[in-house]
């Protein structure tokens, strides 16, 4: 988050970038090792926002997955690979303070497959939305640019303050 920062801050620094932690796969006692990465996330954005100082209040941090984890624990204390994931968009260039989603439940005949929490939103419809809103360019070509072959239709709109 600090070097990620030093590189943002400058005027005529990065104005993205992509930091990757690893140790999200928990398909053994999930409790512990989701516990102990999310308190490493939360470091890892507390340093970045205080690393940005007063920039942090135009800045847009988006934490996603590319996997989803099953709704039932296995019997190791885990989840296994599922479909539906979650994503968060962080900073003060958010307009936050809400959830964005069509919760279909987790009632037997609600999971997708029999076993997982079912997508109601695309990864990629968020992103483009995001990064659109972010440095004001149109969403659908955005989309279209960074996920050409995504059959997720139009990218998410409202997620930036302008």
């Amino acid at each position: 988050g600090a070097l990620a920062a030093k590189l943002l801050a400058p005027a005529d620094g990065a104005r993205i970038a992509m930091i990757e932690t690893g140790g999200w796969d928990t398909h053994t006692g999930q409790r512990q090792r989701s516990a102990a990465q999310l308190k490493g996330l939360d470091a890892l954005v507390a340093s970045l926002r205080s690393g940005l100082g007063p920039l942090w209040d135009r800045t847009v941090v988006l934490v996603a997955t590319e996997f989803g984890r099953t709704v039932a624990v296995n019997g190791t204390g885990g989840t296994d690979h599922g479909q539906a994931s979650a994503a968060l968009l962080l900073g003060g260039g958010v307009k936050g303070g809400r959830i964005l989603a069509d919760w279909p439940g987790l009632a037997p005949a609600a999971l997708y497959e029999g076993r997982d929490l079912k997508p109601t939103a695309a990864l990629d419809a968020f992103i483009a939305g995001a990064l659109a809103e972010q440095f004001a360019l149109d969403p659908a070509r955005v989309g279209a640019t960074l996920f050409p072959k995504a059959l997720s239709g139009r990218a998410m709109t409202g997620l930036v303050r302008a």
